[in-house]
């Protein structure tokens, strides 16, 4: 049957893995950050949310949207409606349309009788049978924080782990479903069992059932930071491309601060949720160090990420709605994934075989790349250098922190015409542009479009680039030497190195383009 899955503002056409999906668009969604292209057939890079409300499927105060996949289209026209001006795209390898998803769709995403199911009920039965892979629909690494405090004392801890116990036999622990593993907090951090351990809700049950109370005060902060830290290693059995999620039970208030252990989490792509019970009482708040805790560590204070329980006790109902939580992988904005974590630099040919309107269509190109990724300062970042035997840095990676920004930065740069030294070109842009980022958390990416024969060699500047840790892509066009190309692209190379004999047809490697990068970014991923 066909559930409504809550989406976020954000959530593109592409993000989407069914040909017809029943969708929840939140509220309030802020309609000036909305990228949209086309009107009615939408280009899959179009935000889902933001197409509906230009449709006027909804309005902004969300809803149920049915989206259907469609084939890629040659033109995408801009159109305003509804506060929304979407933009134009030449060419896009899929597309969808928007309408409002039935009422009996909406019913059914709350009490799903089979009764009423969908024809898809042959993959009902199939779960049961197949008890060892576990839910496959819920990805998801989690590790259970629990309090092991004097504060909770042992009763409430024996409620807590019965709780604990029921939440990881709802999500549908196996192989191939969710893996969760049991921190837990008291005055020193105890990791008790890794995701690696069980891959079976019996075996977690039973790890669960002999956790013993350690006792002593509630240093959560340090708790959390340990297991963000140490907790999601590929040894440990967290697994590539899988959202990590970390579940903080906390029985009155912390000891200690989680500020930190928060922004360490983030920085780790880990997704903090507080589950915070018996809350503190008016009376109890002078004893609470930081009253705004809860905010300080979740992954956004957007209210999906708090999770409040009155006692321990009759907590049988609120197993559910957590596990709903913990399975809507798309809601996960902490996660690293390629499309926010990654800094790519574009170093663009402005000899003078280019020639003025070539050169807008290759910034077409560079613009089309970037507004796929998700840039913001704590996100993915854009640079750019243009070329001739002179470099000229356009912008650097910190300069624009916003996709708007870029864009325009994009739009504005003027060609300069001229020589082309393209090997000199990519050891400036290894040294000035990647080496104030080298340390940092993003994986970096040079992308070089070039239209002609390099003056200079290219084949060891490349190489050296490669060694400093940054993927090369090389996009040929016209007169550029396959040759050269393969020499600068990162193994392997025909996955690397794009050609068009036309400017025009670099429109349509934009997509591949944007599937490699991640692609490379999840095959390096620990």
């Amino acid at each position: 049957s066909l559930a409504s899955t809550a989406i976020t503002c954000f959530t593109r056409g592409l993000d989407l893995r069914k040909g017809t999906e029943d969708v929840l668009c939140p509220a309030n969604c802020p309609l000036w950050q909305f990228y949209v292209f086309g009107d009615g057939v939408y280009a899959s890079l179009s935000s889902i949310c933001g197409a509906a409300i230009h449709r006027g499927v909804i309005t902004n105060a969300g809803g149920a949207v049915r989206v259907q996949t469609l084939p890629g289209q040659e033109n995408y026209p801009a159109v305003n409606a509804n506060g929304i001006q979407s933009q134009m795209l030449s060419r896009w390898a899929s597309s969808f349309s928007v309408t409002p998803a039935t009422k009996d769709t909406a019913l059914e995403a709350v009490g799903r009788s089979v009764s009423t199911a969908r024809p898809s009920t042959g993959k009902r039965p199939k779960k049961t049978l197949d008890k060892k892979a576990g839910n496959k629909d819920c990805k998801a690494d989690i590790a259970f924080l629990i309090d092991g405090s004097y504060n909770i004392g042992q009763r409430r801890f024996n409620l807590q782990k019965n709780f604990v116990g029921k939440v990881a036999v709802m999500l549908g622990i196996g192989t191939e479903g969710p893996h969760v593993g049991v921190v837990q907090a008291s005055e020193h951090p105890k990791i008790e069992f890794y995701l690696k351990n069980f891959t079976a809700a019996k075996e977690v049950l039973f790890a669960i059932k002999e956790l013993g109370f350690r006792g002593g005060n509630s240093n959560t902060g340090k708790a959390l930071k340990h297991t963000a830290q140490k907790f999601f290693t590929l040894e440990n059995g967290a697994r590539k491309g899988i959202p990590k999620i970390i579940v903080v039970f906390l029985d009155g208030w912390p000891s200690d601060d989680l500020e930190e252990a928060g922004i360490v989490a983030r920085e780790f792509g880990v997704n903090v949720f507080i589950v915070s019970v018996a809350k503190p009482t008016t009376e109890e708040l002078g004893m609470v160090q930081d009253i705004g805790f809860v905010d300080k560590a979740v992954c956004r204070t957007n209210g999906f990420f708090s999770y409040q329980m009155p006692t321990w006790f009759g907590t049988t109902k609120y197993v559910k709605p957590l596990v709903q939580k913990l399975c809507s992988h798309e809601q996960m904005f902490c996660s690293k994934t390629c499309y926010n974590s990654i800094n790519i630099a574009f170093l663009i040919d402005g000899s003078s075989s280019v020639g003025e309107s070539n050169f807008r269509l290759m910034l077409d190109f560079v613009s089309n790349v970037a507004k796929a990724f998700e840039i913001s300062d704590i996100g993915s970042k854009v640079a750019a250098v243009q070329f001739t035997y002179d470099q000229r840095p356009e912008f650097g990676f910190t300069d624009y922190i916003t996709k708007e920004k870029v864009l325009s930065a994009i739009r504005n740069i003027r060609y300069m015409s001229g020589g082309t030294a393209t090997g000199d070109a990519i050891s400036y842009t290894t040294r000035n542009v990647f080496g104030p980022v080298k340390d940092g958390p993003n994986k970096n990416f040079l992308i070089v479009l070039t239209d002609g024969q390099s003056y200079d060699d290219v084949r060891g500047p490349a190489a050296a680039a490669q060694k400093a840790g940054i993927t090369v892509f090389s996009v040929g066009v016209a007169w550029a030497p396959l040759d050269d190309l393969k020499d600068m692209a990162s193994e392997p190379r025909e996955s690397h190195t794009f050609f068009t004999r036309e400017f025009t047809g670099l429109e349509q490697m934009v997509p591949d383009i944007i599937r490699s990068i991640c692609k490379d970014f999840l095959d390096s991923k620990q």
